[in-house]
């Protein structure tokens, strides 16, 4: 059987190690690549694939299309609105989001205090799941900063439709203030500016979903406090997938050894 990551870009990833490591620890013969597929490039690379096929792991920005392309979808790919996770059986997609129960695990496998609220960085589809995640482990508030208010319209729509119904406040990334227990960060490198790193001080718990490269500025300025790292993440919702894909148990500490050491 075949699998692989989509995204764009996606030379970067390690889901291709995580996931063939699960199959060589379970003993079995299944292939799983990445391939570089561009926004708006999804459907035309589902329709030529063959039996052969079973499941799709999708990156940035193909999460919001996966959804849409498919036939059925879980509860929590609904709520997200995003799914980062495709499962071929015959001839219909089944999309899922196994971004929102990662980060869950993710998270309370390095902390485990109290979340009442938290500010999420950022307003794409990956915001959205976590700031979902955030409400799974009791955040009543949530902050979300943004460049412009327009790119948070989807994650204030997922958590509208939260059954908890948590208050949301929308701010600026250039200024605004960082708020609460956990500050999550879907940023790239080049975008977390010293000057939001130092808005981030006075948060007790950092997440950020960013591995390459690494460490990110902000990641750099948590080394006093409890980090939840992208590599964390991809290890915790790469093992979902590896469920839905094989039925079977995910084997996470040989995934975890084929992670690179921060």
């Amino acid at each position: 059987m075949r699998c692989a990551v989509l995204g764009d870009p996606i030379a970067h990833s390690l889901s291709p190690a995580l996931h063939r490591a699960g199959y060589a620890a379970v003993g079995l013969d299944w292939t799983y690549d990445a391939h570089r597929v561009a926004a708006g490039g999804l459907r035309a690379f589902v329709e030529v694939l063959d039996p052969s096929w079973r499941g799709l792991s999708l990156t940035m920005p193909l999460k919001r299309e996966g959804l849409e392309l498919a036939a059925e979808a879980s509860p929590v790919a609904r709520l997200a609105g995003a799914a980062n996770t495709l499962l071929i059986v015959g001839d219909a997609l089944h999309a899922d989001n196994t971004d929102v129960p990662g980060a869950v695990s993710a998270l309370r496998s390095r902390y485990d205090g109290p979340v009442t609220g938290g500010t999420v960085l950022g307003g794409g589809a990956t915001a959205a799941s976590m700031a979902l995640a955030l409400c799974e482990l009791g955040a009543r508030s949530i902050t979300l900063l943004v460049r412009s208010p327009g790119r948070a319209a989807d994650t204030l729509a997922a958590l509208d439709r939260h059954p908890g119904r948590p208050q949301v406040t929308v701010g600026s990334l250039a200024d605004d203030p960082v708020v609460g227990d956990v500050v999550v960060s879907t940023l790239p490198h080049e975008a977390q500016s010293e000057d939001l790193v130092e808005r981030c001080t006075r948060v007790p718990v950092v997440f950020d979903v960013v591995y390459d490269p690494w460490p990110t500025p902000l990641a750099a300025s948590a080394a006093d406090r409890p980090l939840v790292t992208g590599h964390d993440l991809l290890l915790r919702q790469a093992a979902l997938q590896f469920e839905r894909f094989t039925g079977l148990g995910a084997p996470v500490e040989a995934m975890r050894a084929a992670l690179p050491q921060h």
